[in-house]
């Protein structure tokens, strides 16, 4: 079987699964497959066996593989190997336009998974590609089809993921604070709460999500961001959410991460 369910714990928020279409091969090298997802709507975890790049029109998704949490706007995608138990949720109603991609040793892509951004040309070539039957006329599909994985190759990579450790303890902290990413309790606080000394926590911390509790703040307070900006959040309402003390604490930090403004994240994204 091509698609394998497997168990794993969910994300934060009342999630409703829907089931993955059964596949048991891929007709083509490269096929789409669309589908609408409300917000809130979640595919169960499971793995392929070919490549998925996970995009959406319209709408922001969460992805969750190997231990991390993505969120993907329209303007990117998500590269996910061949066998990488992920599951896949919409954050608000999405126009889910799912690419899958045989293997083959002239893709040029990465065996892990990849935060890709999506030029206009690809997303465009992406909705053209599932609106082809192939039956109907073979060569233009080979061709759309070999600019596709053209197209890949050439956008751009970056890695902007949240590590989620393994350990009990600590995901229950983080879940703690993905919901809660205004909490302002620093390590001496959690470590009380969770029974174990700041030293210890923190080592732990850091083995298990290669990072600080400072600097994983921080990217959670970014991807959280992107998120309600996404869905039409104001960045003073996202500054008090995220226990700014400013809006302009917050406009720093996020143009600090990404190059630009929020106001200006958000024009850059809409269509046209």
């Amino acid at each position: 079987m091509s698609i394998s369910r497997h168990e794993g714990s969910s994300a934060a928020g009342p999630w409703k699964e829907v089931p993955v279409p059964p596949l048991r091969a891929l007709p083509w090298p490269v096929m789409a497959r669309s589908q609408e997802l409300a917000a809130g709507e979640r595919f169960p975890p499971h793995a392929h066996d070919w490549n998925q790049v996970v995009f959406a029109t319209h709408g922001v998704l969460q992805v969750t593989a190997r231990n991390a949490r993505h969120v993907i706007t329209p303007q990117q995608a998500l590269w996910v190997p061949t066998g990488m138990v992920h599951h896949t949720g919409a954050l608000s109603a999405a126009a889910f336009r799912n690419l899958y991609v045989a293997d083959d040793p002239a893709l040029g892509m990465p065996d892990r998974c990849a935060v890709l951004d999506v030029s206009p040309l690809l997303r465009e070539l992406i909705v053209e590609l599932g609106q082809v039957r192939p039956d109907d006329d073979v060569g233009y599909y080979a061709h759309l089809s070999a600019l596709v994985t053209m197209q890949l190759r050439r956008q751009r990579q970056h890695v902007r993921h949240l590590p989620w450790p393994q350990d009990g303890r600590l995901q229950r902290w983080c879940q703690a604070l993905h919901d809660q990413p205004g909490d302002a309790r620093g390590m001496d606080e959690w470590a009380r709460v969770l029974g174990a000394s700041p030293r210890t926590l923190a080592r732990h911390f850091e083995r298990e999500t290669g990072m600080s509790l400072r600097t994983w703040r921080t990217r959670l307070r970014l991807l959280r961001a992107i998120e309600w900006l996404a869905q039409g959040r104001s960045p003073t309402v996202i500054a008090h959410e995220l226990g700014y003390a400013s809006a302009s604490a917050f406009n720093y930090m996020f143009r600090v991460e990404t190059g630009m403004s929020p106001l200006q994240w958000r024009r850059a994204r809409q269509p046209g």
